[in-house]
């Protein structure tokens, strides 16, 4: 478990404090500007949450304060019942307005609250007659509440509409973040003091994220950085602004992530997307515009590279044009509504921001992803003579799309010490371009201890790792009383591949700095084989030289194992090397080999007819239609002894089936079944003879049918 440092006042904190310290009571007056405007609607589409609903589906909290006079609020079936809105900051409040459904309060009170705990009861009635009840107030708070004393039904609670107007110029005003100098000579400045991003991206839930600052507290992180915002942020905003932490919030655009990821969006012409995805940020900037956890506003990932894998050519340069425009379009939204934070638009290389520097003239900052290649960030920035400083969104290590491939084909993964040297090597180019590059938010502060987990994560499976400790050094924080084991050499021996449910070796070199007790676990990813990002423990034995042995698993194709190395006090060192599970070599002549085959149904548009399972090649198979109870059958052309049947499944596999014997094609003998097939290669010993040999499946692993690459029969 991670120590729980002392938590510093955040700035909301701070204000609020000064702001009851001036006052000393919850009713302020409304100022006299204010009282010559009207009142602004506050509550409208804000986050809203009940003590319960009677249907989540149809009767939400949320439809109370949606402006739609058609849908509604309503609470299960008794007494004492509420419904709250979060204004997103503390507000001056005039009125609120509750449109009732018949399932009224004959009794109730409006609470208003800081910090969404703490309630103090600002109008209370006993006499509720329903309909639309307007009720004045002078008051500021940032949660209003309409807590329900008794029932006028039978029913629960139940409003149209719970509509709260005010001000917004409340003591939650999140201040202001400004990119002040000149060419060359640019610096951040949040409330008029310097501000570099010493920032990680971040991975965990919204919910969880005040169990987690007080640990990026004592990283030295000053600064979150997240790809989307919604409703759920605000957990994440309130945690951060806890600890002195800003927030980089992200608008997703697609398509996203580089490869294209979410589908593709024709920006010349789908100006309803445009339209929609333009206002929803809008809406969400306004909700959170004066939080004071907010840094800055981040419009699109990677999404100049991601087009390519929609469009080409000509099409790909006016896609990329437009986008960036679009880009502009949501910078000038933002900044009609939010003059107090910057706009800044992420892509995954610097090729694209000659793109944005055409397009999009009010960003007021360029952002870019890049791991291997960060440190040549500033050199592109020159050659590209660019007009405006930049911020690194996401570094680190040498990503999978960028290093070598390995003896088996697949990604050579950095270890552990080179991932923590690349975290080190990026901070330095960046803190090196002094006056332009404003600091980084480096990838990843996250906990998943799944395939990009370990390439990437700080925290894999929770346990902090020597990249962890790399960042917070460069980020100052205090050196660690406790570091990771470190595995110095991990040595695979499978050379040649590994047969399928046969054991493997593997020589570990590793040693504790504070001469800790390392417990070894092994774990298995199928990444390169079915993509599966999933790790899974594997069935090893940790032996006395120092040597782990380990099961290959059945199914065929490239795997990595992971080697952790824990040491009981939160640290781990993890390294991962790759091996192949081939098929297990059985001696003798195989009878099926090029000998025909059929079955009772094979998929004809993808041409995996029942003579590939026979080919003797693993790259073509057979597969059925996707239904149960298939066959495949080979003739072996005469009586033929044989006593090995060798069944090599791609993933749709059988979990039940027969290996069945003929004479005649016609009558068969069952002479092995399986109930709990797992895949792979099943290399099943029997003792039979016949000229026909039927596979007959009965049950499927998958949705889909039954498919073999081989069927070799053995004498």
């Amino acid at each position: 478990m991670r120590p729980t440092l002392p938590r510093r006042a955040g700035r909301a904190a701070v204000l609020a404090l000064a702001a009851v310290t001036a006052i000393s009571t919850w009713a302020v007056a409304v100022n006299t500007v204010q009282a010559q405007e009207p009142a602004e609607p506050l509550s409208l589409d804000r986050p809203a949450t009940a003590s319960s609903e009677e249907n989540p589906d149809y009767t939400p909290a949320a439809a109370a304060f949606d402006g739609d006079p058609g849908t509604r609020w309503a609470s299960e079936f008794s007494d004492d019942q509420w419904i709250q809105v979060d204004l997103g900051s503390i507000r001056d409040l005039t009125t609120v307005e509750l449109a009732w459904e018949a399932a009224y309060a004959s009794a109730y009170e409006i609470q208003i609250s800081d910090d969404g705990q703490n309630w103090t009861t600002i109008h209370s009635t006993d006499s509720g007659q329903g309909g639309t009840e307007t009720i004045t107030l002078d008051a500021s708070g940032r949660h209003v509440r309409m807590q329900g004393l008794e029932r006028a039904t039978g029913y629960g609670y139940s409003l149209w509409s719970f509509d709260v107007y005010g001000y917004g110029g409340g003591t939650g005003d999140g201040g202001e973040v400004e990119v002040t100098g000149g060419q060359g000579d640019w610096q951040l400045t949040v409330d008029g003091e310097p501000f570099t991003v010493k920032g990680l991206t971040w991975g965990p839930p919204a919910s969880e994220a005040e169990q987690h600052m007080p640990d990026l507290d004592s990283m030295g992180v000053n600064t979150v950085r997240t790809w989307g915002t919604d409703a759920s942020t605000l957990p994440l905003l309130d945690a951060a602004a806890d600890h002195d932490i800003k927030v980089m919030l992200g608008f997703w655009l697609l398509p996203g992530g580089g490869p294209g990821s979410g589908g593709c969006i024709d920006y010349t012409g789908d100006d309803d997307y445009k339209t929609g995805t333009l206002n929803d940020i809008v809406s969400w900037v306004e909700t959170y515009r004066d939080h004071p956890a907010v840094l800055m506003w981040n419009v699109g990932n990677e999404s100049v590279l991601g087009l390519q894998n929609c469009y080409g050519g000509a099409e790909l340069e006016a896609q990329r044009n437009a986008y960036t425009s679009f880009v502009n379009d949501v910078a000038v939204a933002i900044h009609g509504v939010d003059a107090d934070h910057p706009v800044t638009s992420t892509d995954a290389w610097t090729g694209a921001w000659p793109y944005y520097q055409a397009n999009a003239p009010d960003l007021d900052l360029l952002a870019v992803n890049a791991y291997d290649d960060v440190c040549g960030v500033e050199q592109a920035w020159i050659e590209g003579g660019y007009d405006l400083p930049y911020v690194i969104t996401e570094t680190g290590p040498s990503g999978e799309w960028e290093v070598p491939d390995d003896a088996n084909g697949v990604p050579d993964e950095p270890t552990d010490l080179e991932k923590a040297e690349g975290y080190t090597r990026a901070w330095e180019c960046i803190t090196g371009h002094e006056g332009v590059a404003l600091g980084a938010t480096m990838f990843h502060y996250g906990t998943e201890g799944d395939f990009g987990g370990v390439w990437f994560n700080l925290t894999p499976g929770g346990n902090k790792r020597l990249s962890y400790y790399a960042v917070a050094e460069a980020y100052g924080a205090a050196p660690p009383s406790n570091t990771p084991p470190v595995i110095s050499s991990m040595d695979v021996q499978a050379d040649g591949g590994v047969p399928g449910g046969d054991e493997f070796t593997i020589d570990v070199d590793a040693s504790d700095p504070d001469g800790d007790d390392i417990e070894y676990v092994v774990m298995l990813n199928s990444k390169y084989v079915n993509d599966s990002g999933g790790l899974a423990t594997a069935d090893y034995t940790v032996n006395g030289d120092g040597t782990i042995t380990v099961t290959a698993p059945e199914l065929l194709g490239v795997w990595k194992v992971y080697v952790w190395a824990e040491d009981g006090q939160g640290n781990v060192g993890v390294e991962t090397r790759s091996f192949e599970v081939v098929v297990p070599d059985i001696g003798g002549e195989n009878l099926a080999l090029g000998r025909p085959a059929t079955a009772s149904t094979y998929q004809e548009f993808e041409d995996l007819d029942p003579g590939k399972a026979t080919d003797g090649d693993l790259a073509t198979r057979w597969a059925s239609e996707w239904s149960d109870r298939q066959w495949i059958q080979v003739d072996l052309g005469q009586r033929t002894d044989f006593g090995t049947v060798q069944l090599v499944w791609e993933t749709a596999h059988a979990t039940a089936y027969e290996i069945q014997a003929s004479d005649d094609g016609q009558s068969w003998t069952t002479v092995h079944q399986v109930t709990d097939g797992d895949g792979g290669a099943d290399t099943v010993d029997v003792s039979a003879s016949g000229r026909y040999v039927r596979v007959l499946c009965t049950e499927r692993a998958t949705a889909w049918g039954y498919s073999l690459y081989e069927l070799g029969v053995y004498a």
